[in-house]
C-alpha cells in the first residue's frame, strides 16, 4: 500500500468536489494518493457525509495520478513545448507548462449515478520550468 505522503520529487495533487447533500455547502478534498488506501473514505467537513469510492472511480483517479506523474517526469520536454493558437495576423504561442500550472483542471466522473466535477490542484512545476 502506497503512503499518502509523496516522496521527495514526486508529484503532489489534491482533488476536491462539492458535497452532494442537498443544502450542504461543503467541499470534500483529499490528496489524490490517498485513494490507494483500501479503507479510504472522503468525508464532508460540513455535514459529515461519507463517500466511499467504488472500484471504477478509484481506478480512474489512480490513472489520473499516473498521468500527473508522467507529466511531471516530462517536465523538461514540456518546458520546450508550446500550444499555438491561430489569431488574426498570426499566432500566439503559449508555453505548455504555463497551461498546466495556470488553468483549472476539472474531471467529471460519476459518484453513484450523479455526474460530479472534481477539481484537480497540482503542485506548481519547479522554477526551472519558466525560463
Amino acid at each position: 500500500m502506497k503512503s499518502a505522503v509523496p516522496a521527495p520529487g514526486e508529484a503532489k495533487a489534491k482533488i476536491d468536489f462539492r458535497c452532494l447533500t442537498e443544502d450542504c455547502t461543503g467541499v470534500i478534498e483529499f490528496n489524490l494518493r490517498e485513494i490507494a488506501d483500501r479503507d479510504f473514505q472522503a468525508v464532508c467537513p460540513v455535514c459529515h457525509r461519507a463517500y466511499a469510492l467504488d472500484a471504477a472511480l478509484r481506478d480512474k483517479l489512480e490513472r489520473m495520478m499516473k498521468l500527473i506523474e508522467a507529466l511531471r517526469n516530462s517536465e523538461d520536454i514540456l518546458g520546450d513545448s508550446v500550444v499555438s493558437v491561430n489569431v488574426a495576423g498570426g499566432e500566439v504561442r503559449v508555453p505548455y507548462a504555463l497551461l498546466l500550472t495556470r488553468l483549472n483542471t476539472l474531471i467529471t466522473l460519476n459518484l453513484g449515478d450523479t455526474p460530479t466535477d472534481f477539481h484537480l490542484w497540482v503542485e506548481p512545476s519547479s522554477p526551472e520550468t519558466f525560463r
